[in-house]
C-alpha cells in the first residue's frame, strides 16, 4: 500500500463512511418524499454547491466542447441509471440481498479495467476483494429471508455493471480536469436526464408533499457530503490508485453502515458481525497489495 500516496486512502475511505451514512439520511428523507425526487433534488442541489464553491475557489474549469458528450454519457451511466436502478430495485428484492450483489462490483471491475483500460491487477487483488466479500457477506447476511424477483434482481446488475463503467470513465477523464470539475460536469448532464423523467413520474405528485425540516434537511445533507465531498474525493482516488483498488474499498460500507447503526441507535452488533468487519479489513489489505515488482501507472488518455 506504501506505493501510493496515503492521502489517497484516507480521501477513499472517508468517501466510504459518508456513503455509509448517508443511508440513515436516505431514509429519512423517503418518510417525505417519492424516490425519483429525492434523487432529482439531491443532484440539483449538488449541482448548486459545486458551483458556488467553483466559482469561489476558482476550481470549476471550462467545459470543452470535445468532451461535452463525454460528460454526457457519464452522466447517464452514473449518477441516473445507477440510482434509478438502485431505487427502483431495493423496492423488489430484499436489502441484504440488494447489499450482497452491488458488494461483488469490485469483483468484476478489474476485468472491465483490463479490457477498457490495459489496467493490470495481479491474483491478491482478486484474492482480496473475496476475502472481503465474505467478510460482508457475514456482516449483512443473518437469518434474514431473502426477498427475490428477476426484475429486482436485473435492475442490482445494471448497478453493478454502471458502477464498474463509471469507475472506468473517471479512469479515462482527461487529465485537462481536476475533480471538482469533473464531479460538476458529470452531475450538471444527468440533470438532462433526471429533469424529464422525474416530470413524467412524480411530476403529478407535487401536491401530496408535506416536507418536514427533517427530510429536507436530510436531502441537503445527502447533496452536500455523499454526491458532493464524498464523489470529489473518491474522483480523486480512481484517478490516483486506479479501478480496482479503489472500487475494494466499497465493500466497507455495510460494514461502517452497521458500526453507525450500532453508535447513533444503539443496534446491536454480534460477535458473528464483528468478524465479518475484521475480514472485510484483511481482505481490503490484501487486495491492496502491490508485490515486490512496481509496475508503469496507468495514466488518462
Amino acid at each position: 500500500m506504501n506505493r501510493y500516496p496515503w492521502q489517497a486512502y484516507v480521501a477513499v475511505v472517508t468517501a466510504v463512511m459518508i456513503w455509509a451514512v448517508s443511508y440513515i439520511f436516505t431514509y429519512e428523507a423517503l418518510n417525505v418524499f417519492r424516490p425519483l425526487s429525492v434523487i432529482t433534488l439531491r443532484m440539483t442541489l449538488t449541482v448548486i454547491f459545486l458551483l458556488i464553491y467553483g466559482f469561489i475557489s476558482g476550481k470549476l474549469q471550462p467545459l470543452r466542447k470535445k468532451d461535452c458528450l463525454f460528460f454526457v454519457g457519464m452522466g447517464f451511466i452514473q449518477p441516473f441509471i445507477y440510482f434509478v436502478s438502485e431505487t427502483y430495485g431495493l423496492t423488489m428484492i430484499s436489502p441484504t440481498l440488494a447489499s450482497v450483489m452491488l458488494s461483488t462490483m469490485p469483483l468484476f471491475a478489474p476485468f472491465l479495467a483490463f479490457a477498457f483500460l490495459k489496467e493490470r491487477f495481479k491474483w491478491w487483488n482478486i484474492l482480496g476483494i473475496v476475502v472481503s466479500l465474505c467478510g460482508v457477506m457475514m456482516v449483512i447476511v443473518e437469518n434474514e429471508k431473502l426477498i427475490v424477483t428477476w426484475v429486482g434482481v436485473s435492475l442490482m446488475l445494471i448497478c453493478i455493471f454502471t458502477a464498474a463503467m463509471y469507475n472506468i470513465g473517471l479512469r479515462k477523464m482527461p487529465l485537462y480536469y481536476n475533480n471538482v470539475s469533473v464531479v460538476f460536469y458529470v452531475h450538471l448532464s444527468s440533470l438532462l436526464f433526471f429533469y424529464p423523467t422525474w416530470a413524467v413520474i412524480d411530476g403529478s405528485h407535487l401536491g401530496d408533499l408535506h416536507p418536514t425540516l427533517y427530510s429536507v434537511g436530510s436531502i441537503v445533507a445527502l447533496a452536500l457530503f455523499a454526491s458532493t465531498l464524498a464523489y470529489v474525493l473518491y474522483c480523486g482516488v480512481v484517478r490516483k490508485i486506479g479501478v480496482t483498488r479503489a472500487a475494494a474499498f466499497s465493500n466497507l460500507q455495510p460494514g461502517f453502515t452497521a458500526l453507525f447503526m450500532f453508535i447513533m441507535f444503539g443496534e446491536k452488533l454480534s460477535v458473528y458481525k464483528w468478524f465479518g468487519i475484521a475480514v472485510v479489513i484483511a481482505g481490503l489489505f490484501v487486495s491492496q497489495y502491490n508485490g515486490k515488482k512496481k509496475h508503469p501507472q496507468v495514466t488518462n488518455n
